[in-house]
């Protein structure tokens, strides 16, 4: 069974807490306005066919390998990223998004020894049901409920989808890398990120910047103590617990220590 560190994760990008900060600074209902849901559900259809794709030059044996995420296999990966999309057509239909975390973690389990053709087929499916969901008329400004309380716009939803399929190709760790990813994703992905640990009392306050962006994070400061640089990659591969972030540079102190999505 995985342990703590992966579940951190999963959590994160499962969307137990994903967001949260986000969506009570700013509203849901004014959130909305500034989606592109059907760009998304694209984004995500293009993102699902990518990893398809690559996991489809798998077997048995190196599915049920370990991936990058600490005692999950690939399988493990797989299963979560069917049940996921299960769960947020849940979301987007009014339904609770898992019956409870224990039935969540225990469908996992269930479903990571499965042959490779069992997973592609769950995945396959699952995505196309999620597509479908999103392609229903909705009103997409509605606020949605998902995990342990938290709300958000239901236009935001495909994109929640999209950090799931991208950072868990990542995870495989069959040949995707965080280079790979799309940059709209990985700027989009990095905003969400810096705000996500805005105003955190144990962040100091800090500039991220790839050369080309910037963000700001950490605790509320007339300017930041800390700036750290890097490429794209790195930065979000830092923020989101994938790089130690030894790929960055630090100026001002030391690299803060970011606390569990």
């Amino acid at each position: 069974m995985p342990d703590a560190a992966p579940d951190h994760i999963a959590r994160a990008f499962d969307l137990r807490h994903s967001f949260t900060t986000f969506t009570q600074r700013s509203g849901a209902a004014s959130v909305s306005s500034m989606i592109d849901h059907a760009h998304d559900l694209a984004s995500v259809r293009d993102a699902t066919d990518r990893l398809l794709t690559a996991a489809a030059k798998l077997d048995n044996a190196s599915t049920a390998e370990p991936s990058r995420l600490p005692g999950w296999t690939r399988g493990h990966v797989l299963a979560h990223l069917a049940r996921n999309a299960d769960a947020l057509v849940n979301v987007l239909e009014g339904r609770p998004m898992y019956v409870d975390g224990e039935a969540r973690d225990s469908d996992i389990e269930r479903d990571a020894p499965r042959p490779l053709d069992v997973q592609l087929t769950d995945l396959r499916d699952s995505a196309a049901r999620f597509q479908a969901t999103g392609a229903a008329p909705a009103d997409w400004s509605r606020t949605v409920e998902l995990r342990n309380g938290v709300t958000d716009s239901g236009a935001r939803v495909p994109f929640r989808r999209w950090i799931e399929v991208e950072l868990h190709h990542v995870d495989l760790g069959i040949g995707y890398e965080l280079e790979d990813l799309p940059a709209e994703f990985t700027e989009r992905e990095t905003d969400f990120l810096a705000e996500r640990f805005a105003g955190h009392p144990d962040v100091p306050p800090t500039r991220l910047t790839d050369g080309t962006h910037a963000w700001s994070t950490g605790r509320a400061a007339d300017a930041p103590s800390i700036t750290v640089t890097g490429p794209a990659a790195d930065l979000l591969g830092w923020l989101a617990g994938r790089r130690d972030g030894s790929g960055l540079t630090v100026e001002g102190g030391a690299l803060p220590g970011l606390p569990p999505l």
